[in-house]
């Protein structure tokens, strides 16, 4: 593809998310509530389109294409059941949205931290959470880098991608905040899922129509259709790679953040609809992409390339081409900024806000701020690595925000957990899953995400039943909740 349209196509893509996030800029943004969770007023629409912007990012379009050039099917499957454990949204988003709203909460650790009373739980799931995220930014950053390296065959180097995805980001948080964040966000969610609709309307036309897409596929890669076909989808591994994405939407703070952002349970409620619609549409366009690259590009080495040189092929309008790469490359930013602005959040709020006397709500405003470049450059340093197969790697991350599930599944609905079984549940499974990841040694035959949660949910009962739980706070808690749901349902 001419390096001229994809310059053209990025310099489009960043002036009109300027602008966007210029108007985003309404008052003052002073407060953390403010900066890092809009004051808890997003309307549905623009925390739908911001929720999907901020869970799909490089890794469908790049990763889960590239799952599906190499492993073929059991990629849908796998996919699918993460579009199934959205669904936990509709059981403890309210909870999230209630607790929020009358306790004043910014960050789901703050929330752990109150209701467990205790502040080295708020401390420890931060610091977790910004040690297995900061991989997973540096994941969409080389999801962009891969990007323009393949679609420009290398007139645009790995590096530049990884440094323009890493500049917008930052941009992007610095603006507004939350604001800019989400509205840029719902621009790019737009652009997204239109073009690349549109790119799977053309590509199955050009391979002949779906019969003889389909025809093809059963003909020439028929291992691709079935499961485990190739072998790559053999049971403990689509166990390993499923059951972290199942608990996705609880485990990943800049999603779970996202449920205090609606301004009211009907908005949340809107937000959750839209994403489910967004998520299936944006799941069946990157399996025909694997599947499309596969009929093309048989016998890649690096399966991350599939999407770069089916977008960079004849069987894609080169200008059409450019402007869905724009839309990827949107895709990745706008689940970057969020990271950011995430971690940035719970290292102000839950680390320095605990650990500094007196640390007022501006002074870990400014702390917030001052940090967002830093994760970017540690986000930028890992992506340099350049590390192979986007999807695996973001699994692994989430393997390791995995082992707070418990914790959270207990603040609502188990009295006797304690701070104690949170601490030791968090610190001892989330080495596990790092000792796993590192030696690549798999007891059992089991990925690192499966003993993440087991062994964490063993040692949060076992612990919590040995130790004194908050009962006072936990019934104030839980009674809360309890009345308004009640409310809500008058």
């Amino acid at each position: 593809m001419s390096t001229t349209y994809v310059w053209w196509a990025i310099a489009i893509y960043v002036l009109a998310s300027l602008f966007v996030a210029y108007l985003s800029r309404s008052g003052k943004q002073s407060s953390m509530s403010s900066y890092f969770i809009g004051d808890r007023k997003l309307n549905g629409f623009v925390s739908a389109l911001s929720y999907s912007a901020t869970t799909y990012s490089a890794f469908m379009l790049v990763g889960l294409s590239g799952l599906t050039y190499m492993g073929g099917v059991g990629a849908l499957g796998f996919e699918l059941i993460y579009l199934m454990g959205v669904s936990l949204v509709a059981f403890f988003g309210p909870r999230f949205w209630l607790v929020g709203k009358k306790y004043g909460y910014v960050t789901p650790s703050e929330m752990l931290g109150d209701r467990y009373d205790n502040k080295a739980v708020a401390i420890v799931v931060s610091i977790s959470s910004c040690l297995f995220l900061i991989p997973y930014s540096a994941v969409q950053l080389a999801g962009v880098g891969y990007l323009l390296q393949g679609m420009t065959d290398n007139a645009i180097s790995f590096t530049t991608g990884v440094i323009i995805a890493t500049v917008l980001a930052i941009v992007f948080s610095f603006i507004a905040g939350i604001r800019s964040v989400a509205w840029t966000d719902s621009l790019q969610a737009l652009f997204m899922i239109i073009t690349s609709t549109v790119v799977v309307i053309i590509i199955i036309s050009k391979l002949g129509g779906l019969g003889d897409f389909i025809h093809t596929l059963e003909t020439d890669h028929s291992e691709l259709l079935t499961v485990p076909g190739n072998g790559f989808w053999n049971f403990t591994t689509f166990l390993g790679m499923t059951i972290p994405w199942f608990f996705f939407s609880l485990s990943n703070p800049q999603v779970s953040q996202r449920l205090y952002m609606p301004k009211s349970l009907k908005s949340l409620k809107t937000m959750l609809m839209g994403f489910m619609i967004f998520g299936f549409i944006y799941t069946i366009v990157a399996i025909v992409w694997g599947f499309s690259a596969a009929i093309k590009f048989p016998g890649l080495e690096n399966a991350d390339l599939a999407t770069p040189l089916l977008l960079s092929s004849d069987l894609v309008p080169p200008i059409l081409g450019a402007i869905v790469m724009v839309g990827i490359m949107a895709a990745a930013v706008s689940t970057i900024d969020s990271i950011l602005l995430t971690l940035s959040s719970l290292f102000a709020r839950d680390v320095y806000g605990n650990l500094k006397k007196g640390a007022t709500d501006l002074m870990q405003l400014r702390v917030g701020k001052l940090v967002i470049p830093i994760i970017a450059i540690l986000a930028f340093l890992f992506a340099e690595l350049e590390v192979n197969l986007i999807a695996v790697l973001s699994v692994a991350s989430s393997a390791g925000l995995l082992v707070v599930v418990p914790a959270i599944i207990g603040t609502f609905f188990w009295k006797r957990g304690t701070a104690a079984g949170v601490l030791t549940s968090v610190i001892i499974g989330g080495l596990i899953v790092v000792i796993i990841e590192l030696t690549q040694i798999k007891p059992l035959g089991l990925a690192s995400g499966i003993w993440g949660i087991v062994i964490s949910t063993l040692l949060f009962i076992i612990v919590s039943l040995l130790t004194k739980a908050p009962e006072k706070k936990a019934n104030e808690f839980l009674g809360y909740i309890r009345t308004a749901l009640e409310k809500e349902k008058r």
